[in-house]
């Protein structure tokens, strides 16, 4: 891959630096939609919503789930700052399909004190993570 069309990613988490490196093409879900950013994008700032993030780099590409936060584009640099950001095999299945069923029991309650927002950001953060899961077993 010609270094000229490559810009620097880094995906950070509070817990670490999930990723650092070289990139061709990100692509992640945001408030605005699904975005690919390639090197000589426009500079902006936007908000990531839970969803899969694929990096393309020189060695292929990397799947990895996200789950919030905001990302910076300059057109040489891409910096991700996300809530959380696992690889798939960081991703605990039964765990996840536990989460996934709580939360919609959760959201088929009537309880008027429960907060909707909430219970549907934790069935799409679990919905996420098992859809990365299947995604890797695929390739």
């Amino acid at each position: 891959m010609a270094e000229d069309k490559l810009f620097q990613l880094s995906i950070i988490s509070p817990e670490r630096v999930f990723f650092e490196g070289r990139a061709s093409m990100v692509e992640l879900n945001t408030s605005e939609g699904e975005v690919g950013i390639y090197k000589g994008h426009i500079p902006m700032t936007l908000l990531i919503v839970p969803g899969i993030v694929t990096i393309t780099g020189e060695d292929g590409k990397k799947l990895a789930a996200i789950h919030s936060g905001f990302m910076e584009v300059l057109p040489d640099k891409v910096t991700i700052m996300a809530e959380i950001a696992e690889w798939p095999e960081e991703i605990d299945i039964n765990r996840a399909k536990e989460a996934e069923a709580r939360a919609e029991r959760r959201l088929q309650m009537k309880d008027p004190m429960l907060n909707l927002n909430r219970a549907e950001m934790a069935l799409r953060k679990a919905m996420i993570r098992l859809e990365l899961v299947q995604e890797s077993q695929r390739k």
